[in-house]
Order: structure tokens, then sequence, then C-alpha cells
């Protein structure tokens, strides 16, 4: 790993280790949220987060810009760009369900770069570098291969996030695959990382939902990219497919391409 990358991975770590003691003094309490006008939760721990790892942002790398869940972007035309998701899974953090993480990504020039899941309920971390390596908890992990359809393990977050058309396309893809399990959030990206799933699908999502996902995959051998084969960028939001096996990933685009034609 070049020295750079490694100064800018510590960075990383270091907003990642910000973001879990914040997290972990809130859990103590029960969480107040309102409302956004996309009729997603934010309670003051995202906002706090996020402030917090703003702020340091600014004072070490005042260049970079900075991508945001809960505030406007900034200078995201930069060649590193921070992507924050402060709290992934907001719905689970107030319920109580430790699947929630907080994702920190870096993006160099608009493409995933640098990735962190971190899981403070658990204590569980995923550090990642595109076309590099992947650690979680500090050992080196891998995807797995998986040749076919029929005996893949699936993940999505939520079917209720997919529009008529979608949903039609994403049970045709679940009738065909070994099984699917719902409701891990970033967490299912995570484990797709090591090993242990094999697909991950979902949509409406953006870019801070995925970019420190996408370099994590892509550092244990897998793929991220949209339903139609397509790269992620900044200006990306939508559908997202990821799998640990690039073979299995191409089937699966030309499948959604298929059931897109023929829906």
């Amino acid at each position: 790993m070049k020295n750079e990358t490694k100064e800018l991975m510590r960075f990383a770590e270091l907003l990642a280790d910000t973001a879990r003691s914040i997290c972990l003094k809130a859990l103590r309490h029960k969480q107040n949220f309102s409302l956004k006008t996309d009729n997603s939760m934010v309670t003051e721990t995202d906002l706090a987060i996020e402030s917090r790892l703003r702020e340091l942002i600014g004072q070490r790398y005042p260049e970079h810009g900075i991508y945001g869940e809960e505030y406007e972007n900034e200078n995201i035309d930069a060649t590193h760009v921070w992507v924050l998701d402060p709290i992934d899974g907001t719905t689970a953090f107030v319920a109580g369900i430790p699947v929630f993480g907080t994702l920190v990504g870096l993006a160099r020039e608009g493409k995933p770069f640098i990735g962190i899941i971190d899981h403070p309920a658990s204590d569980d971390r995923w550090a990642g570098v595109t076309d590099g390596t992947t650690w979680m908890n500090g050992k080196v992990v891998r995807t797995r291969k998986c040749e076919t359809l029929e005996s893949a393990f699936m993940t999505c977050s939520n079917p209720d996030f997919f529009d008529d058309k979608e949903l039609l396309r994403f049970s045709s893809l679940r009738n065909q695959v070994l099984y699917t399990q719902y409701g891990g959030s970033c967490y299912a990206y995570g484990v797709l990382a090591s090993g242990r799933t094999d697909v991950a699908i979902d949509s409406k999502l953006d870019p801070v939902d995925v970019y420190a996902c996408a370099a994590v995959i892509s550092g244990a051998g897998g793929r991220m990219t949209d339903w139609s084969g397509k790269a992620l960028s900044l200006q990306w939001s939508g559908q997202v497919l990821a799998c640990g096996d690039p073979e299995l990933q191409a089937k699966v685009v030309n499948l959604l391409i298929r059931l897109q034609a023929t829906n």
C-alpha cells in the first residue's frame, strides 16, 4: 500500500473511531427522531456524528470535498471527496436492532477508493481499498466463488424500497437463488466481503449508502455496480448490485437486463 493510501486509511479509521465513540454513548439512551422530507428517520446522533467528522476533515484536509447524508455537500468536484453516512440503518438504530453502522468512504476522481464499514454494537469493522485489500477486525478477508445462481445466498435490505417494476425483477431473481436474507443494512455488505454471502441487491440508495461498501467489497475481490452493470459515481442514485464473484455479477446483471426488457 502506498504511503499516501496508508495515511488516508489511518485518517478514515480515526473518523470511524470518532463516530463509534459518539454512537456508543448514545446507545445508552432511548433515541428520539424526526422525519426528513423523504420520510426517513434522523436522530441527534446522526447529526452529531456527521458534524464532528466534517470538522475533523476540514482541519486535516481542507482541500478535500465532503458528500454527507445530513448536511450540504462541499466541494464535491475535488480530487478526493469523503462520503459519509453517520448511521446507516437509522431505523434499526432507533429500534435497538444492532445492524446499524457508520460508513466512511473516500472517493478519488469520483470513484470509490477507501471504505470503512464500522459496527459499534457488534465491535466489527471492515476496512478496504478498491482493487487492493480488505480487512475485517484486522484480518484479511476475501469474497467467495459462487458459480451459479442456484447456489447463491442473497441479501436485500428492504424490498419495500423497490418500485413495481423493480419488484418484479427482484422477485424473479429471488426465485432463482438459494436463499434471500432481509434487513441487514450495511452489515450485509460487510459479510459479503467476508465470503459469507454471494449477492446483495438494493434500490433507492445514494452514494453515502454504498461508496464505503463498494471499496470494501472491491478490496475483497468482489464487484459493485448498478443493476445494468454501470460503475457508481457521485452523481448516481438508485439501484445497486454487489457480488462476491465477478463472474456471478455478470450473470446477475445480464438476468436483470433481460427481465427489464420483458417487464
